[in-house]
């Protein structure tokens, strides 16, 4: 092991840190580590991140001659980065979000390593540090930006290959309807599954590519069409496979075999583009500087620094080493011995809430299990309103006595998409206040699906204030419960149909009218 990391940790002192080191990171982070271990790596869209630590192992093995050849030194700069890295800690350990917990960890690693290793060795092993933030999945609401849009055009241009071969196909969102079958695109196809993995591949072959800058560059852009056009020929396949084979062979194709065809294909178109670049000018390998040049110079930056800091070194380094580990035993005892969130109960279950508003009588629904143990909330409602014209309103709530790690609201953004509804002339709308209330700043959406359309408006009621986004939604959380211990918060959805001779201004009207009722009657429930 020692001879993996050799260069980074030589000396029985080195290893004695690097174990206190491991042992206290560990202390702060192992419940983080674990949920990214045993929950996001064993979903199927992640998994290839679990691979990612074995590669930036690789790499620093076959770096070691090199890492070992730069000198070592150590210096207060990277207590810098240390110090952010600690602080995204308490942001998503407040806030509610792993992810920024995940990159709190990488700039602690990143920290340490330069506090006591130096700038010179950071820059010596960059690629595999780097590499590194390939293991950490993206929370859902960024997965869901990033690569929507990437599923909808798979969608779309497998239906125009299916069309090619002369199946007929119609397309509702992610789900294909082929007549005898719908292919659910929106779980089974997933971009992100196939695009971040193809994304890793060419950051890997950019890096072995010895190229110049924009020739890597088109190499690692390339893998998103390129993840999107297989993915699409996925999808035509497994069409054409219902249609001769059936059901069964179908869609073990779909949720098998399938996947190792995107890399089949793809790893090959790789290789053959890196062909294309090189005969393109200009010609020639790029950064291919020999390790014993890099070697000879270290050794050279190696006696000026030896010359230069022998005292001070020795001064510094037991310092270093005593502030790190002071600090980040100083914040698992605060993360873990102080309650920063006190559980606020709903002022009034949404139980009671009323089946009877104005001219709107309501039905209310049940959650299925499965997404209560998503959803992790405290308490909810989902109502069905009617009126006396046949126009109906989804309404539902969800209030959470705490928002913590893995319990925080999910947003309407997020999860609609995911049953494939497209999202279209996003953006908020101001509902006036009945009784002399104050207006509220909500959101607003036409969604459609097919030739279906909805309009929904959402809103997340947070300890008096409304806020719209996500981003809010943590920052304000994170504040909360350092001044307030509180991080209780609710979501609001109101969802309506869009007649076919309906006039967008009418569904409005019936919104905000159903909304201005709906407020006071909320304000009844949840806590300010």
């Amino acid at each position: 092991m020692l001879k993996l990391f050799e260069g980074i940790i030589i000396k029985p002192t080195g290893c004695l840190k690097a174990g206190v080191y491991v042992a206290v990171v560990m202390l702060v982070y192992y419940s983080v580590l674990m949920q990214m271990i045993m929950h996001d790596w064993a979903k199927e869209d992640h998994s290839h991140c679990a691979l990612i630590p074995l590669v930036v192992l690789y790499f620093l093995r076959e770096k070691r001659r090199e890492i070992a050849a730069v000198p070592s030194a150590p210096s207060w700069t990277g207590f810098v980065t240390f110090g952010i890295g600690v602080c995204l800690f308490w942001l998503g350990e407040l806030g509610g979000e792993y992810f920024t917990l995940y990159i709190s960890f990488w700039f602690v690693v990143i920290g340490l390593l330069w506090l006591h290793l130096g700038w010179e060795k950071i820059k010596a092993m960059w690629f595999a540090l780097v590499l590194m933030l390939a293991m950490f999945p993206f929370p859902n609401f960024i997965n869901t930006r990033i690569t929507f849009q990437l599923r909808l055009i798979s969608s779309k241009v497998g239906v125009w290959m299916l069309h090619l071969y002369g199946m007929s196909a119609y397309r509702e969102g992610n789900v294909i309807d082929l007549g005898f079958t719908k292919l659910q695109v929106v779980d089974a196809c997933s971009g992100l599954r196939y695009v971040m993995p193809l994304i890793v591949l060419g950051f890997l072959l950019t890096y072995w590519f010895r190229a110049h800058w924009w020739k890597k560059t088109v190499l690692l852009l390339s893998t998103v069409p390129l993840a999107i056009v297989v993915n699409s020929i996925r999808i035509a396949a497994t069409g054409i496979l219902y249609s001769m084979f059936g059901a069964e062979v179908a869609e073990g194709f779909f949720h098998g075999f399938s996947g190792w065809l995107i890399f089949v294909f793809a790893i090959p178109f790789l290789l053959f583009e890196i062909w294309i670049l090189r005969k393109m000018p200009p010609r020639g390998e790029v950064g291919g500087e020999p390790i014993e040049r890099r070697s000879r110079r270290g050794q050279e930056g190696a006696e000026k620094i030896e010359n230069k800091n022998t005292g001070l070194k020795r001064q510094l380094l037991q310092p270093i080493f005593l502030a790190c580990v002071v600090m980040l035993i100083l914040t698992s005892s605060l993360s873990q011995g102080i309650e920063f969130r006190q559980k606020i109960p709903i002022s009034r279950s949404l139980g009671k809430f009323p089946m009877q508003i104005r001219e709107w009588q309501g039905v209310r629904e049940d959650m299925e299990q499965r997404f209560l143990d998503v959803l992790k909330l405290s308490d909810y409602i989902i109502v069905n309103y009617r009126n006396d014209h046949g126009k109906t309103i989804n309404f539902y709530v969800a209030y959470y006595q705490d928002q913590r790690k893995g319990e925080a609201i999910h947003s309407p953004e997020t999860c609609l998409p995911g049953s494939g509804w497209e999202f279209k002339e996003a953006g908020h709308v101001w509902i006036p206040g009945n009784g002399g209330k104050r207006s509220i700043r909500v959101n607003r959406a036409l969604m459609e699906k097919g030739n279906a359309r909805q309009l929904v408006y959402y809103w997340f009621p947070q300890r008096g204030r409304i806020l719209t986004t996500l981003y809010q939604l943590k920052v304000y959380t994170f504040w909360d419960s350092l001044t307030r211990k509180r991080t209780d918060g609710a979501l609001v959805r109101v969802i309506t149909d869009v007649g076919k001779e309906e006039s967008m201004s009418g569904t409005e009207a019936r919104l905000e009218g159903f909304i201005g009722e709906v407020i006071p009657i909320l304000d009844e429930h949840i806590p300010k």
